[in-house]
């Protein structure tokens, strides 16, 4: 899994209010997994296209046979990295776009049935999951947090007081210190988490959009898996840590109409964003072998510090560009398509987070498997059957020397 692509896909949604009323044209066009940009000025220069993981074309009505529901989406990108999570791995999500978007809906939904986002989705997949584990030597355990990063400053979206502080362990990264963290047994648990979170968070209106959300969003899970070893009688413990991020819109001053207090929001999700920019783009070349950098600008703001881990470090990672259609957005869409063009070009190095124990315990039984393959294909099926017996024959004495 060491070496692992971040997974791209972007999606585009239907026409707004104001880009109906703007008799907005559409300017997007997808194709399999390649989408397709035309310039509405200059309609001669050809369009531009782009290719991705996936394509969504979320822009038609739910009827039409190539719409790509909110199911859809989860069962590409958001199962996917819940199973990596079950093998051990952590794993991050994130909707990046302009506002107004789509972000928050792919991310979180709505209330309805068949609207829920990637969020509560995993959730209750998540729980569905654990609750058909029928081997009495495994057991589960769920924790979650949710804050925001509100002009470079973060706040706990569960817990709201004074701004929390970053820091960085020398192992496991950056983490948000005295963030809270709930334990939860259920989906409902969560969902009630969410709700309270989601009407924590702050938003306002701008010209692109009516509850436009000003701070980015990371919903966490830590995700526990504790494993009795019936053979040695030593526990062993695996730790993932599920990231889910919707970030503030990005936008320009001029379109979103923003002043005062707006005007100040802006501008610290813009330099957030743009640091995003450079960090992805510094990673790309990296990963594409151009240059070897020995600085990558992480720290220049707090959400590209906290999302260290996710961006080329100890992490499964997915991002979801959220398009609009609408020739009047043209430069922003366009700018869109080449920040997840070159996020995919990122190369993660995730590795299995487990104990010491767990790992011992794995990379034996793996080494086990290649022998007993190795001496099936030789032909020395008898060998093998001596050494099974001797196997249990070890094994059991084992066991008794335990007591």
């Amino acid at each position: 899994m060491a070496g692992a692509s971040v997974k791209v896909a972007v999606r585009v949604r239907p026409f707004n209010s104001r880009e109906t009323n703007r008799n907005a044209r559409c300017i997007i066009q997808m194709k399999d997994n390649t989408t397709c940009i035309s310039n509405p000025k200059q309609p001669k220069d050809g369009a531009k296209n782009f290719t991705f993981d996936y394509s969504y074309w979320s822009h038609t009505t739910v009827e039409e046979p190539d719409f790509v529901s909110q199911e859809q989406v989860y069962k590409d990108i958001g199962e996917e990295m819940l199973l990596h999570a079950f093998e051990g791995y952590n794993v991050c999500i994130f909707a990046y776009g302009q506002t107004g978007g789509g972000k928050s809906y792919t991310m979180m939904g709505r209330q309805e049935p068949g609207q829920e986002g990637i969020i509560p989705q995993m959730c209750e997949d998540l729980f569905r999951r654990t609750g058909e584990n029928t081997d009495p030597d495994l057991q589960y355990s769920v924790e979650v947090s949710y804050m925001e990063i509100y002009c470079e400053r973060v706040r706990d979206l569960l817990n709201p007081s004074n701004p929390l502080r970053v820091r960085e362990h020398p192992i496991l990264g950056p983490y948000v210190e005295d963030l809270s963290k709930l334990a939860v047994t259920c989906f409902s648990d969560v969902h009630e988490l969410m709700d309270a979170g989601n009407q924590a968070r702050t938003v306002a209106a701008t010209n692109m959009n009516e509850t436009s959300s000003r701070s980015h969003a990371v919903f966490t899970i830590v995700f526990t898996q504790r494993r009795r070893d019936q053979m040695t009688g030593l526990d062993t413990e695996k730790v993932s840590k599920i990231s889910l991020v919707d970030l503030a819109g990005s936008e320009r001053a001029d379109s979103s109409g923003a002043k005062g207090t707006r005007l100040k929001e802006g501008a610290n999700i813009n330099k957030s964003l743009t640091t995003l920019g450079k960090v992805i783009s510094a990673l790309a070349e990296m990963g594409c072998k151009k240059r070897k950098s020995d600085f990558i600008p992480y720290r220049d703001s707090v959400l590209t510090w906290l999302l260290k881990e996710n961006l080329g470090g100890n992490s499964r990672t997915a991002m979801i560009a959220a398009l609009s259609p609408a020739d009047i957005n043209y430069e922003e869409t366009l700018s869109t398509l080449r920040y997840a063009d070159r996020a995919k070009q990122i190369r993660c190095n995730a590795v299995i987070n487990e104990d010491p124990n767990a790992k011992l315990i794995r990379e034996l039984k793996e080494e086990v498997t290649r022998l007993r393959d190795l001496l099936f294909s030789q032909g020395l099926h008898e060998l093998l059957v001596c050494v099974c017996v001797c196997s249990d024959v070890k094994s059991f004495y084992y066991r008794k020397q335990r007591r």
